[in-house]
């Protein structure tokens, strides 16, 4: 399947029942040149009965491109914040403005792919149910083919909160653990009975504190390895920038995770093992902010006061040198799949 290839919509192929009636929720910022694409993947969805774009204090003309996009489809309602006031507080906002019984978030800057709600809806018994996700990069974004065998309606497989946190660390020479990216559908009878949402003072890893909390909670969480999420790698992106401060907020997310939801020994070590990791990088950062903004010596101050920081810190330190080593002789290939695909090794994605 092109991910530019045209879109319509048309009358769906089968009994679309009224508890399969999703809600398409996306947070906008300053997105008009990418946000036609993320509302129109989602309007050609037949499962679709509403799309909501809270467009979250743009500069730009966001909120005409997503009108324009629907052309005039009533399905779509923009709303417009004139204060920033982050993705989870904007998602809250659209998810508290909607009715549909399903809950599908999708960023301004990426697609969903043709029939993804039906093969995730083809399955039973969740709460919570995600597909696997195709990043790719912004120049070769027109032409790729996602590959046939990727996208059939296979058995999905239960996923819990150790397993889950486990996917999200990162490991000596593999890849950076990311399953916190997932976009799963969310059932909004289940957020409603744990008053459940979006933690609106976390501007990173929202998604990530929402599913902890969604499976201490009990939530039973699917996860499919088939490819139904595109998501567009672009240097500006909001999801590529974030500020001493993020990390301070999902550090402090970390905390509440080990004391709320560390229910059993493994879930605990692992909980603990992600917030030694946010810990790290948030220490590196606010020692970087010391550097400067009052130099080496207060640099120095903060990495040893307490002493217990001078490890993580230095550990960053290393780990930026040596990426920086490699960034040279390697690339990141385009595409990549969140996790590994149905048939690898049969089908290749080709641009």
């Amino acid at each position: 399947m092109l991910l530019n290839q045209p879109q319509t919509a048309s009358k769906p192929a089968y009994d679309l029942k009224s508890r399969d009636r999703v809600c398409v929720v996306i947070a906008a910022m300053n997105a008009e040149d990418t946000i036609a694409d993320a509302v129109l993947s989602a309007l050609c969805q037949h499962e679709v009965q509403e799309v909501v774009v809270v467009d979250d204090a743009s500069t730009d003309d966001t909120a005409a491109a997503a009108n324009h996009a629907a052309s005039g489809d009533p399905r779509l309602r923009v709303i417009r914040l004139d204060e920033n006031a982050g993705p989870a507080a904007a998602r809250n906002l659209a998810i508290a403005q909607s009715t549909a019984p399903l809950i599908a978030v999708l960023d301004a800057d990426d697609v969903l792919l043709e029939n993804r709600f039906r093969h995730l809806l083809a399955e039973e018994h969740w709460d919570l149910i995600a597909d696997n996700i195709v990043f790719v990069e912004d120049a070769a974004w027109a032409d790729l083919t996602v590959p046939a065998g990727s996208r059939g309606a296979k058995e999905s497989r239960a996923l819990d909160l150790s397993e889950f946190v486990l996917g999200n660390l990162s490991r000596k020479g593999r890849q950076r653990g990311e399953l916190g990216f997932v976009k799963p559908i969310l059932r909004r009878a289940f957020l409603n009975r744990h008053d459940l949402g979006y933690n609106p003072g976390l501007r990173l890893g929202e998604d990530y504190d929402l599913y902890v909390r969604a499976l201490a909670r009990g939530a039973r969480f699917r996860i499919s390895a088939n490819v139904g999420y595109a998501a567009r790698v672009r240097a500006g992106s909001l999801s590529s920038r974030h500020e001493t401060s993020d990390l301070r907020a999902l550090l402090d997310a970390t905390d509440r995770h080990i004391v709320e939801a560390a229910t059993d020994r493994s879930t605990s070590r692992a909980l603990r093992a992600l917030r030694a990791q946010v810990r790290g990088r948030y220490l590196l950062r606010a020692a970087l902010d010391k550097k400067s903004l009052s130099g080496r010596a207060a640099a120095l101050s903060f990495a040893l006061s307490p002493p217990s920081n001078a490890l993580p810190i230095l550990k960053g330190i290393l780990s930026d040198k040596m990426a920086a080593l490699r960034q040279p002789h390697t690339t990141q290939p385009s595409p990549r799949y969140l996790f590994p695909l149905p048939d690898e090794g049969k089908n290749s994605a080709r641009s």
